[in-house]
This record gives structure tokens, C-alpha cells and sequence, in this order.
């Protein structure tokens, strides 16, 4: 993902807790230098104090990003500082703050000169256009695992939020451009904010702060930065009265449960199972709830945002033996074939996966791996084409961190899925109908094919 990503997602899901944290008892860093860049390769949680964000932060980012990243030695440095550049005099001219005699200067493609030349322009710089430069130079590979984060202390009392933590056009980490009309909230936190004004999964979203969420035919992505306001007032309509309110959130106090793998048994014998996400362990877990080997799993890996490779080649392994699931590719050289793991017994059951547009990174890799291999049967929408290869993390002398992807990610048939996504079988959308009226015909066209 993007760091640009990331604060859309949080703003998409009204979570404020959404930055990564250090913790107090964490083990001290263990930098290792790379190559020219001066940045070093993240072998522990990043410090907890460290200076403000300078001009040679964004020289470690770019030196870093032209040595580390998966195209990085072939890259045209010259992008790359346009893009910092862009992103921040941006920040300059919203904050009033624009400078005479700020330009690119006359670049040659030689990435030393070329950073000579461009921090004489920027001076000492400034603390928050640098950020934004950063940022900006991430945002200009359009890679969605290519991220900066900076670490922020969490929040005194814990995490706070609205509470309402996916909405209809997410894509992955990001608002889906071909996300279609009405918008609507899909999930909403137990005990939150949002839960307590009683809103609910299946409520149409029809203004924010009075903005319109859909334009035309279009849901409208100018309001992804209205949702970060606080606070926040939503005009509702609940589709099974038709009835519409407003309501104006405040942020407060969230409790996230860790994800966990659910089952329950359909009529005619499948077994439902719901995977989260492919964290550590994943697998094993649905494997464990499969221990009676059904004739048959409906595999429901909606709003499932990915996780580890592994737990996908090993989830794999109980349904297929001996299959390539994907492949990791770099820059020069061979692919290098990512495989089903083999010592997991086969189940030998009949298997039907529900995706959607959140089904992202390790989800987008299941799921094409269950297509090109013929595993099972894809139910739903599209998944999100948000997947790379794994990224590896950079530290900067700010305490950010730079993640960058060294590998790219192909589908067992060697075919690009980032940003295309991997197509269904039969479409299965769920509506706010649906939802409302905890109808999901994901699992009713699951249970007519099997």
C-alpha cells in the first residue's frame, strides 16, 4: 500500500489508531547499511524518539527507493524527485507557505548530481513539505505495497475511532474508482461510537458533512477526507424502512478483537468457514475447524486484506498437492515458483471461495491460485488486484520507515493480477439489502453449486 493509501483507508474506516506504534519493551534497532542509500534495513521496531523529518531524511528515502526497491536500479531518478518535488510545493501552497524561486532544477538523470542540484533548492527545507515529499516520491511508484509509515505513540487509553470500519467501495486498502452506487456501510465495530447511534451494516451513506457520496452514477471519492473529520455527520438512509436521519459521530474509544476463524455447517453438510486474513497460523486454524474433512467448504474470504504467503501455500496444501500458486519475480533472473505445501494431508473435499473488491494481497493470491488451478469455484465480485511482491523495511534517520517490495508478484499462469484483480465465477454482489436483512447470496449460490 501506499503511504497515501493508508491514510485513505484510515479516513475510509473513521479509525484514528491507525499508524504504527512502538512498543516501550521492544529490543533496540539493529540497523544493517545497504548500498549508498544510508538507510538501513528494519531489524526491530523503530526508536521511540528521533529528530524531526529533514532534507536528508528524503535523500536516505531516495537513495533507498533507487537501491532497494524492485525497479529501483533501471528507475528514472529524474521521476522520482519530480514526484518529491510536486508533493512538496503542494504543501507549501495550501499552508500559505509557497517560496520564490522554488522549481525543479535542470536534471541530468544521474542520480547523485541530480540530488546535489535538487537539495540546493530545497535549503534546509521544511519539516512538514518534506513529509509530504516523501510521501509524495512513494505515491509516484503506484506500487500498493510500497508504503513510508511514521511511527506515532498510541493513543492515551487506547485505540478511538467512530467504530465503522468498512464501507461498499473499499478496494483493498483504497476507495475502488469502479466501486458502484449506492455507498454503504458493511461493518461496524461492537460497543463503538457508530454502534451505539445504531447504525448498522446495510446503511446507505447519502451525505458526508453534507457532501453527496455518489455524483451521477459515480460514488463521489472527494469525500475520503471528509471521513477523518471529527466530528462527522452522516446522513443515513436504512434500506428496509427507507426511512433517512443524520447523525453526527464523534470519535471514541474502539475495541478491535484479534481476527479469528469462525464456522458453521450449511444445510446439506458444507462447512462455512470465514477467514479474516492470512496472519500467522491462519491456516492451521481452518484446517483445524475442517478436521472431519466435509464433502464440501464454502471458503468466505470476503474483507480479507491478506497477510503472510505462507499461510496461503499451506491453506492451500489441504486442497491441492504438487501445484505452483504463484510466482515471485525479480528485476533480472528467473521467477522463482512459490508451491503448495505438501506435508498438509489433503481434505479432499469440494471447495467454492466468496470474494470481493476488499479481498486483497495474500487474498488476491489464494484466490488466484484456487482459479488457474482449477481448486475450486470463485463466488462474489472481482477480488482487488492489490498485490505485490513482499516488501522489506527501510529505516530512515526520522524513525519512518520505508517498505519496499524486492520481488514482483505473478499468477500461477505468469499473469499480472495487481491491479486487475482476479475475476469470479458466478457474481454473487452482496447489496445493503442484503446486508440489512442478513441475506448473503454469496453462500446461497454456494450452496445451489454444491
Amino acid at each position: 500500500m501506499l503511504a497515501a493509501m493508508i491514510r485513505t483507508f484510515c479516513a475510509a474506516v473513521l479509525v484514528t489508531a491507525c499508524s504504527m506504534s512502538a512498543s516501550a519493551s521492544a529490543p533496540p534497532l539493529q540497523p544493517v547499511s545497504t548500498p549508498g542509500a544510508g538507510c538501513a534495513a528494519v531489524t526491530g521496531p523503530p526508536p521511540q524518539s528521533a529528530p524531526p523529518t529533514s532534507v536528508n531524511t528524503l535523500r536516505q528515502a531516495y537513495f533507498c527507493v533507487l537501491d532497494n526497491y524492485y525497479s529501483g536500479p533501471v528507475m528514472d531518478s529524474r521521476a522520482l524527485l519530480k514526484s518529491a518535488l510536486a508533493a512538496y510545493t503542494q504543501d507549501l501552497i495550501r499552508r500559505g507557505a509557497d517560496r520564490a524561486g522554488l522549481r525543479l532544477p535542470a536534471l541530468t538523470g544521474n542520480r547523485d548530481t541530480d540530488w546535489a542540484a535538487f537539495a540546493k533548492v530545497l535549503g534546509t527545507g521544511d519539516p512538514a513539505a518534506l513529509r509530504a515529499a516523501i510521501t509524495g516520491m512513494v505515491a509516484g511508484l503506484h506500487d500498493n505495497h510500497a508504503r513510508w509509515v511514521r511511527p506515532t505513540p498510541p493513543p492515551e487509553g487506547g485505540p478511538v475511532g467512530t467504530g465503522i470500519v468498512g464501507v461498499s467501495a473499499g478496494q483493498g486498502p483504497q476507495f475502488d474508482p469502479a466501486a458502484r452506487p449506492p455507498l454503504f456501510i458493511t461493518r461496524v465495530l461492537p460497543g463503538s461510537p457508530a454502534a451505539k447511534a445504531d447504525i448498522r451494516p446495510g446503511d446507505i451513506m447519502v451525505k458526508v458533512n453534507g457532501v453527496p457520496t455518489v455524483i451521477g452514477d459515480t460514488v463521489n471519492h472527494g469525500i475520503i477526507d471528509v471521513f477523518a473529520s471529527d466530528p462527522v455527520r452522516l446522513t443515513l438512509k436504512r434500506p428496509t424502512t427507507g426511512r433517512t436521519r443524520t447523525v453526527e459521530l464523534r470519535q471514541g474509544p474502539i475495541t478491535r478483537q484479534p481476527p479469528k476463524v469462525t464456522s458453521k455447517k450449511l444445510p446439506g453438510g458444507a462447512i462455512y468457514v470465514q477467514l479474516p486474513g492470512f496472519y500467522e497460523g491462519a491456516a492451521d486454524q481452518v484446517i483445524a475447524e475442517l478436521q472431519s474433512k466435509p464433502e464440501a467448504v464454502v471458503l468466505d474470504l470476503r474483507g480479507n486484506g491478506g497477510g503472510s504467503p505462507r499461510e496461503v501455500t499451506r491453506l492451500l496444501g489441504a486442497f491441492a498437492h504438487g501445484k505452483v500458486t504463484s510466482y515471485f519475480c525479480p528485476l533480472k533472473g528467473d521467477c522463482v515458483p512459490n508451491r503448495t505445501d505438501d506435508s498438509v494431508p489433503l481434505l479432499g473435499s469440494r471447495l467454492v471461495v466468496l470474494t470481493d473488491r476488499a479481498c486483497a494481497s495474500a487474498c488476491d493470491d489464494f484466490s488466484a491460485a484456487v482459479k488457474d488451478n482449477a481448486l475450486g469455484t470463485l463466488v462474489g465480485t472481482r477480488t482487488a488486484g492489490a498485490v505485490s511482491g513482499p516488501g522489506e523495511g527501510y529505516l530512515l534517520d526520522d524513525g519512518s520507515v520505508l517498505i519496499l517490495p524486492k520481488v514482483r508478484h505473478l499468477g500461477p499462469d505468469r499473469e499480472i493480477i495487481d491491479t486487475i484483480g482476479v475475476p469470479v465465477d458466478h457474481y454473487a454482489p452482496m447489496t445493503a439489502l442484503d446486508l440489512a436483512t442478513g441475506r448473503d447470496p454469496g453462500v446461497a449460490k454456494a450452496l445451489t453449486l454444491l
